[in-house]
């Protein structure tokens, strides 16, 4: 699916399918983190049951006001243990879907808020 987000100086999440996601259509395969401030790295993680305490780490360091977790192709919650580091810093979590997630970054990100994208993105079924 393409997304056409509004024009903005932040990285654009402008499509994505089965194993991958676009930024700034640049097709980008595996889990990824993104941010509207440049913020942009792989995200060692490749399903849901690989994600811990530690990935959530990561994600507090990064500052920012929002993190939007995309699940998956399925919206899946976090356990609340490793969510402690956010909680701690009073960083908001949103957690949906990964194709939802994409959509909701465009729209903060073009807002000009500090939004990070942590994006679990799964292998095809049977790939």
């Amino acid at each position: 699916m393409k997304l056409q987000p509004d024009k903005s100086d932040a990285q654009s999440l402008t499509a994505h399918g089965p194993g991958w996601v676009a930024i700034n259509n640049e097709k980008v395969e595996g889990s990824v983190v993104v941010g509207s401030r440049g913020e942009r790295f792989e995200w060692n993680c490749s399903s849901f049951d690989q994600l811990g305490a530690e990935h959530f780490a990561q994600l507090a360091a990064l500052g920012a006001e929002l993190i939007i977790f995309g699940s998956g192709n399925r919206i899946r919650f976090p356990q609340p243990a490793w969510l402690k580091p956010l909680m701690a810093q009073r960083t908001g979590v949103e957690t949906m879907d990964t194709a939802a997630a994409c959509r909701t970054y465009n729209i903060l990100a073009g807002e000009g808020r500090h939004v990070i994208a942590a994006l679990l993105v799964e292998s095809p079924a049977g790939g």
